[in-house]
């Protein structure tokens, strides 16, 4: 296992990964060394109360834009518009509300508060972003990730009414396909994200992909919808 020392850009090859998909450990937050983590394919995921373990799993769950698939019915109820869509209005209420959303087989929360403070940081900076769904003026619904060049790299979502994270994921995947992002980092592979035409690609395809697109120039926040509406 490699240990992190006070060099943010120093990360060994993702390919050496550990069969879980664990790179190294140690290290900090700063956007500096997340940005650097990001731009080789690796991201953070661990628990309160334990050092910070930097991922880069095999295979990977990506999703190519335009090959975005909506399900007949969600295609009913984006027409329907029940919610109110907008970007980088509640950032830091959106990771709240993931951090909240119990999940099967979890126990807590992976959204520690050094893990918050960090992402508030880098969304200070116009690297992170959260898209919201709105029900009036309650946010019952979002999701948040980190943009690099032309690819966004999904961290987490949630949903308090019906469809709401789903629609808030499919309008800005179509919003980011219109402006040429090439490639959606799901992390981890899950059902409905699945359904919306995600798959597994082996790490070497992932990593190939990463070192072209994010690298290309990147489009900061705060992002917003054209005023006529998300695609």
């Amino acid at each position: 296992m490699h240990f992190l020392g006070a060099d943010p850009s120093a990360f060994p090859p993702a390919e050496s990964a550990n069969e879980e998909g664990i790179l190294a450990v140690g290290g900090d937050l700063s956007p500096p060394r997340l940005v650097a983590a990001y731009q080789r394919g690796i991201f953070p995921w661990y628990s309160e109360g334990l050092p910070i373990l930097w991922h880069c799993p095999d295979p990977r769950f990506v999703l190519e834009p335009d090959k975005l698939h909506v399900p007949r019915s969600l295609k009913k109820a984006q027409k329907a518009a029940p919610y109110r869509l907008t970007l980088d209005t509640a950032f830091e209420a959106v990771i709240d509300g993931c951090a909240s959303t119990r999940r099967p087989g979890q126990r807590g929360t992976w959204i520690t508060r050094d893990m918050r403070r960090a992402y508030v940081a880098m969304h200070a900076l116009g690297l992170a972003h959260s898209c919201e769904a709105w029900l009036d003026d309650e946010l019952v619904g979002g999701l948040y990730g980190v943009s690099l060049g032309r690819v966004f790299y999904g961290e987490s979502m949630f949903a308090r009414a019906d469809d709401a994270s789903k629609l808030a994921f499919v309008t800005l995947a179509e919003w980011m396909r219109s402006w040429g992002v090439q490639l959606i980092d799901c992390q981890q592979e899950t059902a409905h994200l699945a359904r919306f035409g995600a798959e597994p690609w082996p790490r070497p395809r992932f990593l190939a992909a990463v070192d072209r697109l994010a690298k290309l120039p990147t489009k900061r926040g705060p992002w917003r919808f054209p005023d006529a509406g998300a695609p």
